[in-house]
């Protein structure tokens, strides 16, 4: 049976420690791992940290468990000098500490320290999202979530995150035997955050550990009520469990199973609690207080295993689960089922293989090959980066060099996230290579706006500066203004992400508007002042031109979609002035549609100029109308197109009959409405089905919030079945939840 569980005290015979902590090793190795204890105790002395914990017996009992994990020799040294480098700086400069580690424990065992060194700065972090959690539970929930993730991201090497919950273990062994104020707070931060990465990573053994003596810390009562029940009738529950050993060896034998191990499972206070409240049920209602442990050679023997525990005892229904066919997110794989005995007491059994049952209690640790040099990558997805860590770490001896490993490994770099720190403390996830404006925009809108410099840890870098883990970035931003026009230039760099891009455009979007407003309302209020009408209710003259509103027509004036005499004669109430000619259209040379060179006929009446209509651009073969304009000749509008309706309720007698002309061969400009999920690289996904039809794009604008996206796109086509064509492809594109014509 695997153990991690070792503890150690300051009077530890030296000798006896070593001989425990090298236990595994070749000759070699032993000696480098001496080296490194020696050297540890030289520094350390009878140094102390801020738990009130001496430094050499935490580092001792940090490498213990390491050791249990059975870890390499390069893993228990680096947890022999965890705090080497604070002993050892002087003058806060830890470049010397490093050389000198490196000069008597080798290259890779200054790297793990220094990797532990990185993560014990995240400490502060943690607990101040876990300060605020009384605030807001599920934005602290979701912070610690990310802090996990950013833990993870932040090492190159598994094994540093292993060494860190090892010293978490050590130093919630030293509070169960010295109670102090902190502990209550160390044992919140360690069900958060350590006992769920432990998980994670598969090291059941340490979990158990962490999740049991932090729950002693934060609920002693209830932790003694069950550990009390426990301890009343653990003679009656070990002689319960002796005779099922006994009972089920002798059905194995009997079958050809002859060789399983069997034994008593380990009963853990935390998770008995956690049954009780999950299920609602008391203490005497848990099936797992009697629990045995079944561990066979091979897989097939697991499932024989199953067939004669339930012949021997009824099963209860729904307690049966196949983790082997269906393994956990962290590969956990095992057989768990419980089972009624005749007295009507409850037994739960676990069956697993021997490479299961080494994998259920060391995870990760259990597949550890570690080759010189070589990486651990991670990818996009968190359950499946560790689960494609572990195979890795399993095939780094094999196949370190095939050209399958490097594939999964490159690829597994490029889709990694990266985790900066707010200057509060705040954890964001960004996409690799965003710069301090993706990180604002991502903090704000308005914040992305008025972004003018950046900090990342202290000094000052260029807005274009790619951003990684760990780092902590502070914005200094102006008053008041916006974006520079050059973000949006790719070839610059300043932006990556694509909400960032479309905050940005959206702004740049707004000021043309803002402008087209304020020339509009100049150039109004000069017209109607010429006419002697200033005081003009501008809605109402809206109303009668078939606008919305007053803005409508401010904007419409301003880019001459609507003419001084058209807003004369809606500011007279509909009457054209007297001095004004008759309201006729000159008849001019027949154009062609401006889109291309398809043409409009208009029915009764030769040689008149036409344009499609901007608010609904008409396609062939849409059914289309025509309405007389003033000066500007025949606007073609959809049939079914709203602004023509308001028009045509007020003006029925410029409504001419239209129709498509034959010639072919033109382009039409129509707008596409595209709503997904919003995702990286959707925009590319969309453009390049675009790209595939031989459609122009003349215009683009995206919007993202809260997880969905809206894409609207001005497109040129021939045709509708081309349009129908191009938007069937578009909804196939992964995350597309709908597309259509606006």
């Amino acid at each position: 049976m695997v153990s991690v569980v070792h503890s150690v005290s300051a009077q530890a015979d030296p000798e006896e420690s070593f001989a425990t902590l090298a236990v595994a090793l070749n000759a070699d190795d032993a000696a480098r791992l001496r080296e490194a204890f020696v050297f540890a105790r030289e520094c350390y002395g009878d140094a102390k940290l801020g738990t009130g914990e001496g430094v050499w017996p935490h580092a001792l009992g940090m490498a213990l468990i390491v050791a249990g994990l059975r870890l390499d020799a390069d893993s228990r040294a680096a947890a022999l000098l965890f705090a080497a480098p604070g002993c050892l700086a002087r003058n806060g400069d830890e470049s010397a500490a490093r050389e000198l580690i490196e000069a008597r424990c080798g290259g890779p065992v200054a790297q793990l320290v220094e990797g532990v060194s990185r993560l014990n700065r995240l400490r502060p972090i943690a607990r101040g999202f876990l300060d605020e959690a009384g605030d807001n539970p599920q934005e602290a929930k979701a912070q610690i979530e990310v802090l996990r993730k950013m833990l993870l991201a932040m090492v190159e090497d598994i094994r540093v995150v292993l060494l860190r919950l090892a010293s978490r273990t050590q130093t919630l062994r030293f509070y169960a035997a010295h109670p102090d104020d902190l502990r209550e707070q160390v044992a919140r931060e360690t069900l958060e955050l350590y006992s769920p990465l432990a998980n994670r990573l598969g090291v059941w053994e340490v979990k158990w550990e962490l999740e049991d003596l932090s729950f002693r810390f934060l609920h002693p009562d209830i932790y003694k009520t069950i550990a009390r029940q426990l301890d009343e009738k653990r003679i009656e529950r070990e002689q319960f469990i002796t005779d099922a050993i006994a009972r089920l060896r002798s059905e194995l034998a009997a079958v050809g199973v002859p060789d399983a191990e069997i034994y008593g499972r380990p009963k853990h206070i935390y998770s008995i609690w956690n049954k009780m409240r999950k299920k609602g049920v008391d203490f005497s209602e848990v099936y797992d207080v009697r629990a045995l442990r079944v561990i066979v050679d091979e897989v097939r023997d697991c499932y024989s295993v199953l067939g004669i525990v339930h012949n021997l005892w009824t099963p209860i229904s729904k307690e049966f689960d196949d983790y082997i066919s269906h393994p956990k997110g962290n590969y956990y794989r095992s057989l768990h089922t419980a089972v009624r005995c005749p007295d009507g007491r409850s037994l739960e059994v676990q069956i697993r293989t021997r490479d299961m049952h080494r994998h259920a209690e060391l995870g990760v640790a259990a597949h550890w090959r570690y080759k010189e040099g070589s990486k651990a990558p991670n990818a996009e997805d968190y359950d499946e980066k560790i689960a494609l860590l572990r195979q890795l770490l399993l095939w780094k001896d094999e196949v370190a060099d095939s050209a399958d490993w490097q594939r999964r490994y490159k690829q597994a770099e490029l889709d990694e996230s990266i985790y900066v720190l707010t200057p509060q403390g705040r954890v964001v996830a960004l996409p690799r290579g965003a710069t301090p404006v993706d990180f604002a925009y991502r903090l704000h809108t308005d914040l992305g706006h008025r972004c003018r410099g950046a900090r990342v840890n202290g000094a000052l870098v260029t807005l274009n500066t790619p951003l990684e883990t760990g780092q902590r970035v502070e914005i200094v931003s102006a008053k008041q203004g916006g974006p520079s026009r050059d973000w949006l230039n790719p070839a610059l760099g300043y932006l990556t992400t694509s909400r960032a891009r479309a905050k940005a455009r959206q702004w740049f979007a707004s000021l043309a508007l803002e402008e087209s407003l304020a020339e509009g309302r100049t150039l109004v209020m000069r017209e109607l002042q010429r006419i002697g009408l200033s005081n003009a209710n501008l809605d109402e003259i809206s109303g009668r031109l078939g606008l919305a509103g007053s803005d409508e027509l401010l904007i419409a004036f301003a880019r001459g979609e609507v003419g001084p005499r058209a807003l004369q004669v809606a500011a007279r109430g509909g009457e054209a002035p007297a001095e004004a000619a008759p309201d006729m259209v000159a008849p001019v040379r027949k154009s062609k549609v401006k889109e291309g060179d398809s043409g409009v006929l208009i029915v009764g009446v030769d040689k008149l100029m036409t344009q499609l209509a901007g608010c609904c651009k008409p396609a062939p073969p849409d059914a289309i109308v025509g309405f007389v304009t003033r000066g500007k000749g025949v606007s073609i509008h959809r049939a079914d197109c709203s602004n023509f309706a308001n028009m045509q309720t007020r003006n029925p007698e410029r409504v001419i009959e239209t129709a498509w002309g034959g010639g072919g061969g033109g382009v039409f400009a129509v707008d596409v409405v595209v709503d997904a999920q919003d995702r990286q690289g959707l925009l590319r996904d969309v453009s390049e089905v675009f790209s595939r039809e031989k459609l122009n794009v003349t215009a683009v604008n995206t919007l993202s919030k809260q997880g969905a996206a809206r894409m609207g796109f001005t497109v040129e086509i021939g045709d509708l079945p081309q349009l129908k064509r191009t938007l069937s492809l578009i909804r196939d594109v992964p995350g597309v939840v709908g597309a259509r014509r606006a």
